[in-house]
C-alpha cells in the first residue's frame, strides 16, 4: 500500500507492536533492493515541500510539468527499445542532441558567420561616420563628450539597420543556450527523480530498482555514486576539451572573452567533485551530453558540413580545419618554446 505525501509515493511505516516503543525502527525495505548511500542533500526532504524551506524551490522544479514530460520521454524510450537503462540514457541523449541542439548549433554558426562577414562594412561605416561627426562637431563647437555620444548613438542605429537588413542579429545566436541549458536541467532532475524514487507514480519504484541493476562496467548500479571517480573525471576532461577547442579557434580574443574562457574552465573543473556526489545515472547523462557537444563542435568545423547547412564562408574559415586545430593544440600544449 502506497500513500502520497508532497509529490512523493511513500510506503507507510508498520504499526508499532506492544513493547516495541523504545526499540529503534528497522530500515524500510523495498523488495530487497540495495539502496545507494547518497548524500543527504542529494535526496530532498519530504518535509520541505510546501513549507517554504530551502528545498521547496527544488521540489517545485522536480515536480514541474517539463520534468514530468522528460520522465515520460525516458520511460517511453526504455519501453519502446527494451534496452538497459545505461543504453537508454545514452540513446536518448544522442537523439535529443542530434534532433534539437545540432540544428540550433548550425543556426548559431550561420548567424555568427553572417555577422563576421558584416565586419568590413561596419568598419567602413564607422570610419565615415567618425569623419562626419568630427566635421559637425567642429562646425557646431560640440564638446568631446557630445561628439562621442552622437557617434555612438548613430553607430548603434546604423549597425542595427545592417543586422535587420541581413536578418542576423547576434542575439539570435543565443537561442542554443536558451534551449540546451533548460533541457540539460530537466534531464538531470528527471534522472535524479528516478534514482531516488521521487517520481509521480508507483512505477517510479520499479524504475529505481531497474536503475540499480541496469548499469555497466564499473558502475552496475546507476543509483549509486561512482566511487572510482572515472565518470566525474571524464566529464571534466571532455568539457575542458570543448573549452580549449573554442579557445584555439579564436585568435585575438577580447578581454571579456578571455575572462569567460577562464570562468568556463573553472566550472569544468568544479563539475568533477559535484559529479562525484550524485547518482551515476546523472553523471552518465552529463558525459554523453558532453561527448555529443564535443562531436558537434568538431563536426561544425567541417567545410562540407558547413556547406550542407548553408553556413556562409568567412575570412577565418580554413580548408583544413582539423589539421590547423591539431597544429594549434600541439604548439600550445606540447611544443612550448
Amino acid at each position: 500500500m502506497l500513500c502520497r505525501l508532497g509529490g512523493r509515493w511513500l510506503r507507510p511505516l508498520p504499526a508499532l507492536q506492544h513493547g516495541a516503543r523504545d526499540r529503534p525502527l528497522a530500515p524500510a525495505s523495498t523488495g530487497g533492493v540495495k539502496h545507494s548511500a547518497l548524500p543527504v542533500w542529494a535526496v530532498a526532504s519530504v518535509s520541505a515541500v510546501g513549507s517554504g524551506g530551502p528545498g521547496s524551490w527544488y521540489e517545485a522544479l522536480a515536480t514541474s510539468a517539463p520534468v514530468h514530460g522528460t520522465e515520460e520521454v525516458l520511460l517511453g524510450v526504455h519501453t519502446a527499445t527494451g534496452l538497459p537503462w545505461w543504453a537508454c540514457i545514452g540513446l536518448t541523449t544522442v537523439a535529443l542532441r542530434g534532433a534539437v541542439t545540432l540544428p540550433l548549433a548550425a543556426y548559431q554558426h550561420y548567424i555568427l558567420a553572417k555577422v563576421e562577414n558584416l565586419q568590413p562594412e561596419i568598419k567602413n561605416i564607422a570610419r565615415h561616420l567618425n569623419q562626419e561627426v568630427a566635421v559637425r562637431a567642429n562646425q557646431l563647437r560640440w564638446s568631446k563628450r557630445v561628439a562621442r555620444l552622437t557617434y555612438l548613438k548613430n553607430m548603434r542605429r546604423l549597425v542595427s539597420e545592417l543586422y535587420v537588413r541581413d536578418n542576423c542579429h547576434p542575439f539570435k545566436a543565443t537561442v542554443l543556450v536558451w534551449i540546451q541549458f533548460p533541457m540539460w536541467i530537466f534531464m538531470s532532475v528527471a534522472l535524479r527523480n528516478f534514482s531516488t524514487g521521487a517520481t509521480h507514480s508507483e512505477a517510479g519504484f520499479s524504475v529505481q530498482e531497474q536503475l540499480a541493476t541496469d548499469g555497466i562496467l564499473w558502475f552496475p548500479d546507476l543509483t549509486a555514486l561512482d566511487s572510482t571517480w572515472i565518470l566525474p573525471i571524464s566529464v571534466g576532461i571532455v568539457n575542458l576539451l570543448i573549452v580549449e577547442i573554442f579557445a584555439l579557434q579564436k585568435i585575438g580574443m577580447s578581454r571579456f572573452q578571455i575572462y569567460i574562457t577562464y570562468f568556463v574552465r573553472a566550472v569544468s573543473v568544479l563539475m568533477i567533485p559535484v559529479a562525484a556526489t550524485i547518482p551515476s545515472s546523472i553523471v552518465l547523462y552529463w558525459l554523453c551530453s558532453s561527448l555529443m557537444g564535443l562531436s558537434q563542435n568538431l563536426l561544425l568545423r567541417s567545410p562540407r558540413f558547413r556547406q550542407l547547412c548553408r553556413i556562409p564562408l568567412t575570412k577565418s574559415d580554413s580548408g583544413t580545419p582539423y589539421k590547423d586545430l591539431f597544429a594549434a593544440f600541439y604548439a600550445k600544449f606540447i611544443s612550448k618554446k
